[in-house]
């Protein structure tokens, strides 16, 4: 029992399942943002730009039945602006993090080769130096 107990927490310790758990919290507090946005925003824009449709109201009645077909539709139309929101979103985080990686290369890059070959001339001459 003792053996299971180290193990799991080696499991629990190891980064993977930590940043999981940070991922899905994240996520979670994300979502309510994206579905503010569509509620609230997107949705009422498109709503003027198609005239005041609501699908969501659409039904046919089938015996005693009523299927709500409209109320599907309108989850299509909402899950596909949710993940065109995080498409964007994404899209934008990423360039930014493009855009940081290419300043850390121009940084590491202002020496040029022939400037690294002399320092490097330099350092031997220099332990020459020491050694006589």
């Amino acid at each position: 029992m003792k053996k299971n107990i180290q193990e799991f927490k080696k499991f629990i310790a190891r980064g993977n399942v930590i940043d999981l758990a940070v991922g899905v919290i994240i996520g979670g507090a994300f979502s309510s943002i994206v579905t503010s946005l569509v509620d609230n925003i997107l949705t009422p824009l498109l709503g003027l730009v198609l005239g005041g449709v609501d699908f969501s109201n659409l039904s046919i009645k089938f015996r005693d039945t009523e299927i709500f077909y409209g109320a599907f539709f309108q989850s299509i139309i909402d899950f596909l602006i949710v993940a065109f929101c995080i498409f964007v979103i994404i899209k934008f985080i990423n360039k930014i993090a493009n855009i940081k990686k290419k300043e850390e290369e121009k940084v590491l890059q202002k020496k040029s080769d022939e400037v690294l070959l002399l320092e490097q001339i330099r350092d031997l001459l220099k332990e020459k130096k020491e050694e006589k």
